[in-house]
């Protein structure tokens, strides 16, 4: 692999940072999916509580029936959301995340915001507290 320029063209700038931008939209899809699977797994439990209270409104064939079909029920065939969480996280997120370090490592020096930093260093007040540039981040 080529040897990385301490200042990439703004060309190359740019596209690392989209490739950046789209990891950071498959962060929010995880966080997304990590919601899914705790909203999940307290509906069911919720459901235990209703079925307890079905039980003891006088309606147990009801209490029966949740608890038979619905309760532990696999979202997936053969999937609980905690199996899909692992099989995202393991497979499609870990290439992503690892491509994304990688073409930064190799293309801006691992520098994966660096679209942003010369954003703020354009738009900050030279010698004014709160604006200052700190190191690069990676």
């Amino acid at each position: 692999m080529p040897d990385t320029p301490s200042e990439p063209d703004d060309e190359t700038v740019d596209a690392v940072g989209k490739v950046v931008a789209a990891f950071e939209t498959i962060e929010q899809a995880r966080g997304h999916l990590y919601a899914f699977h705790h909203l999940t797994g307290s509906a069911d439990f919720a459901l235990g509580e209703a079925v307890e209270a079905l039980r003891k409104a006088g309606h147990p064939a009801w209490a029966d029936r949740i608890r038979t079909e619905l309760i532990g029920l696999n979202v997936l065939p053969e999937r609980w959301t905690f199996q899909l969480v692992e099989e995202y996280d393991d497979g499609y997120y870990a290439t992503f995340r690892g491509l994304t370090r990688d073409v930064a490592a190799d293309l801006t020096g691992g520098r994966r915001h660096l679209h942003e930093e010369r954003i703020k260093r354009d738009r900050r007040t030279e010698g004014r507290p709160g604006h200052e540039m700190g190191n690069p981040s990676t």
